[in-house]
């Protein structure tokens, strides 16, 4: 059996880890830097960080963050948003990413999977896949967090992705993020069973008991997970959780998670080994 890796995503808009729903109507939560710490403590696997403004403004602003966080942690780094060329990507791996995460420059440039591929190695490049289930049932895939039309189809897309010579995908639904409703697991699995390589589930896990139901179709290699995880940094950790600009008032409120059961990676590894899942603890 092949041993899951628990992934958190960290959505970055400026100096802030923020969260949406669906991708929008981002609240800030926090320091990045004081998330990161927490989950590396906890067992996590890798990190993925997403500056969720880059392909709005045509740059990544994270090699602050990035080259911080490095020093600190020492678990595989992925580093994704706004990231259009070989150049952008040697940079954000000099200053101590491990791997990027391509969208909307990849559906733009197929070519440059291929490029990036065999210039920095398959493991390196990453393809996020934004998808949203329209009204006829059909997946399209989306760019520049959910707010962009491809009008491509996302599981041709997932197979030219494999063709072109990528690592992982990263597959998310658009329409199950931040809700914490569970994942679309029909979305997923069917993804799995086109392509060849790795794929990291994200969007929708609402509680440790979500990520149990789509793992035990082995639908997934890895799972990316964001609210449950921040949630539960900011119950255990309200001093840490700290604000510096933007939309706070999330925060000023009474927590109320509503459909969430905000969970530690600690505590969400140890119901898959339960349930006969194999993960790193």
């Amino acid at each position: 059996m092949k041993t899951i890796r628990i992934i958190p995503r960290l959505d970055i808009k400026g100096p802030n880890l923020v969260k949406g729903i669906h991708l929008e109507g981002l609240r800030v939560l926090g320091k990045p830097s004081d998330f990161a710490k927490y989950y590396y403590e906890q067992g996590a696997d890798e990190l993925m960080f997403m500056d969720v403004v880059a392909s709005l403004y045509e740059r990544n602003s994270l090699h602050d963050i990035i080259s911080e966080t490095a020093k600190k942690i020492f678990i595989p780094i992925t580093v994704g948003g706004g990231l259009r060329s070989i150049s952008d990507i040697k940079e954000v791996l000099r200053v101590g990413a491990d791997k990027v995460c391509l969208n909307t420059a990849a559906i733009k440039n197929p070519q440059l999977i291929r490029d990036a591929s065999r210039m920095f190695g398959s493991s390196t490049i990453v393809v996020a896949i934004e998808a949203i289930k329209e009204s006829e049932g059909k997946y399209l895939a989306y760019t520049d967090n959910g707010r962009e039309y491809t009008g491509i189809d996302v599981f041709e897309w997932a197979q030219k992705v494999d063709e072109l010579g990528a690592g992982e995908i990263v597959i998310t639904s658009v329409d199950r993020e931040g809700t914490g409703q569970g994942f679309d697991i029909d979305l997923i699995t069917k993804i799995r069973s086109l392509v060849s390589i790795p794929v990291i589930a994200h969007g929708g896990a609402g509680k440790s008991q979500d990520i149990v139901n789509l793992l035990k179709q082995e639908s997934a290699d890895a799972i990316m997970v964001s609210s449950l995880f921040h949630y539960h940094f900011i119950k255990e950790n309200e001093s840490k959780a700290s604000t510096l600009e933007g939309n706070v008032e999330f925060l000023k409120q009474k927590r109320n998670f509503h459909t969430f059961e905000p969970s530690s990676i600690n505590d969400s590894k140890k119901l898959l080994i339960e349930n006969n899942i194999k993960v790193r603890f």
